[in-house]
């Protein structure tokens, strides 16, 4: 009777991860295109990185506040998450594209869904299973034609190590939102997001020195797609929806799909971005970018749909899923409200995308920036 109950449990929690992850995918990749008319205005990219961020921050510090105890029991959890998923997504991702050109360097940060796959199966020890290898295989060489990489094939070692870098960051996104939820004492979901969110804005502040900015911009107007707006418009976007949203929404589904499977999922951000950037900004997309799209698409329902498989490789038939599927209902988080890059995860996963990117389209995506 309690092997039937779980059985029955396991599939809705499951489609609300995956609801989640595909909210988080849309809030993620809609930060580029709220990011770049404030750019065009007369920010700069590391200055917008630090208002989203630290913006989301002091709308979060109520969440913070209400779970201040997490600071005591998983302080090295909190202080990994804001290093990895919020800062240095950021900080790593902008060191690459000032050295090798956007579409590469997006492409190789996400890389991080295979590395999240190797982690998981070499470093953990956890079986993955077939679809999410294959979903993440798809997925990546769809993200190479939404690039259209080719367009900016250079070598630069030290830009390579840096898109690394912020693929490595991406992965520490899932990591460490799956294991606030694991060990003797769990952190909600709600406070990884919010406290990372805060470690972040402190170490981007130290790093961009707001206090040096311009911030006269935000008072005007900015343009987009030739319509004229007001400058806060854009920004409370960026901030409310493109950063809170998306890192809470993407930390509690990590917790529903496991990391791999949700790792997959995020690389949806990218494509929303380009399709945004095609309705609100008037970039144009092309049949190569068309395609990738539909390959990453393929590539997340692949990952997904995937059955987890236990330690043998075969489907769990004790009906409780390992890091690789959904996750055991009892081992789900208690926050079943939003909180997910994220990130952010990345953003941070990540990143608000700020720049053109080859061909024309923005150049971030999610959660670098």
């Amino acid at each position: 009777m309690h092997q039937t109950t779980a059985s029955s449990a396991r599939p809705s929690g499951r489609t609300l991860g995956l609801s989640l992850a595909l909210v988080s995918a849309f809030a993620f990749g809609g930060s580029g295109t709220a990011a770049k008319p404030l750019i065009e205005a007369g920010l700069s990219p590391l200055h917008v990185v630090w208002l989203r961020v630290t913006g989301a921050a002091v709308a979060l510090l109520p969440i913070a506040y209400r779970h201040r105890d997490a600071v005591l029991r998983r302080p090295g959890l909190l202080i990994g998450f804001g290093l990895l998923a919020v800062a240095g997504v950021q900080a790593c991702y902008f060191a690459a594209i000032s050295r090798i050109p956007v579409g590469v360097a997006l492409l190789i940060e996400y890389l991080g869904p295979p590395l999240l796959i190797g982690y998981v199966k070499f470093v953990q020890r956890k079986p993955i299973s077939r679809g999410a290898a294959i979903g993440a295989a798809v997925a990546v060489t769809g993200l190479a034609c939404v690039v259209e990489v080719w367009n900016g094939l250079s070598f630069d070692a030290l830009g390579v190590l840096f898109a690394l870098g912020a693929a490595c960051c991406q992965v520490g996104y899932f990591v460490l939102a799956d294991a606030g939820r694991r060990g003797e004492r769990p952190v909600d979901p709600l406070a990884v997001s919010a406290f990372g969110l805060l470690i972040g804005a402190i170490v981007l502040t130290v790093l961009t020195r707001p206090w040096e900015a311009d911030w006269s911009p935000l008072g005007g107007n900015v343009v987009m797609n030739g319509h004229s707006l007001p400058a806060f418009i854009p920004a409370a976007w960026m901030v409310l929806v493109a950063t809170v949203l998306a890192y809470l929404t993407g930390v509690v589904a990590v917790g529903h799909l496991s990391p791999p499977v949700a790792g997959v999922v995020a690389n949806l951000e990218a494509v929303v971005a380009t399709v945004l950037a095609w309705i609100l900004l008037g970039e144009h997309l092309g049949l190569p970018q068309l395609a990738g799209g539909l390959l990453v698409l393929a590539g997340a329902f692949a990952a997904q749909a995937s059955k987890p498989a236990d330690a043998t490789g075969a489907p769990d038939s004790a009906g409780a899923p390992d890091v690789a599927g959904a996750p055991d209902v009892a081992g789900a988080p208690d926050a079943t409200g939003p909180a997910g890059t994220a990130g952010v995860a990345a953003e941070a996963r990540e990143p608000v995308a700020a720049e053109s990117g080859v061909s024309g389209r923005p150049s971030r995506t999610s959660r670098s920036g």
